[in-house]
């Protein structure tokens, strides 16, 4: 695998590929719903109309198999937002990647910043190599929910949100059930709370990633030789519809998730 181009502003490190790939699935969900709202029309819906009506409807069902529809209705935007960032998010390391090599500590630098971890990584090789070329790879674009940061700081917003939810609309049950079905169990229920945001994240960090991996050692079999590029192509194609699958899947959990975490502290249940 490729590192990912680093630079230190401010004593705090930024992952370039990150922010790259963040704001080109901003724009393009952005750009997805500008064009699917920007005439629409009862008689004559377009196609990207008719895919945000079923959209619509599609996270209506996924907000009514959770919670009333009419104390969900707040979050559809929510729910809306999310699916649609994930799944572009989700789908663009798949059809290509952008890697480029540097060989020269000097010439590892973005506007005048040093990529700090690549000058890192240029002076480990030499000093295990000495006297060869050195050549370091650096990934630009891959999906933004392959990067743990950015799985876990979506799992980190919905953690919030949830528990805000909770204390302001419904105080007096969200609290009553850390103390559920004994006062004993504070701890344990704690301990539930956290492992929901773990989990929340990396489930969809872990799936991402290993299937970007597993694409990344494809295309280097694909450059070991005429066999290895023959067989390479097959199994490409398999794994990448396939990754389209988990991509699809990955957003739809995440975000049935979402509304799931929201109804158990909204709604008011003994047994929870």
């Amino acid at each position: 695998m490729h590192i990912s181009p680093m630079i230190e502003v401010g004593g705090l490190d930024f992952d370039l590929s990150i922010i790259l790939m963040l704001i080109v699935t901003c724009t393009i969900v952005f750009v997805l719903a500008r064009l699917a709202t920007r005439n629409l029309s009862v008689e004559n819906p377009g196609k990207l109309q008719n895919f945000m009506e079923w959209l619509v409807e599609f996270v209506q069902g996924m907000m009514s198999s959770t919670m009333d529809l009419k104390k969900g209705k707040p979050f559809l935007g929510l729910g809306l937002t999310l699916i649609l960032f994930i799944f572009v998010g989700n789908m663009l390391g798949l059809p290509f990647g952008i890697v480029t090599e540097y060989h020269d500590v000097n010439k590892a630098t973005f506007f005048g910043h040093q990529l700090v971890n690549v000058v890192e990584e240029i002076h480990k090789v030499e000093a295990a190599n000495p006297g060869k070329e050195v050549e370091v790879g650096v990934t630009w674009w891959k999906s933004p929910t392959a990067d743990a940061s950015v799985s876990m700081g979506l799992a980190g917003l919905i953690f919030v949100l949830v528990h805000f939810l909770g204390l302001t609309r419904n105080t007096k049950g969200y609290l009553k059930h850390y103390l559920q079905p004994f006062a004993v169990f504070l701890p344990i229920n704690l301990i539930e709370q956290f492992s929901k945001l773990l989990t929340h994240g990396m489930r969809l960090f872990g799936n991402i990633f290993a299937g970007e991996v597993l694409i990344a050692q494809l295309v280097k079999l694909g450059s070991t030789g005429i066999i290895g590029g023959i067989a390479s192509i097959p199994l490409l194609m398999v794994w990448q519809g396939f990754s389209i699958f988990v991509g699809s899947i990955q957003a739809f959990v995440f975000v049935m998730l979402t509304f799931l975490y929201i109804s158990q502290v909204i709604d008011t249940h003994e047994e929870h």
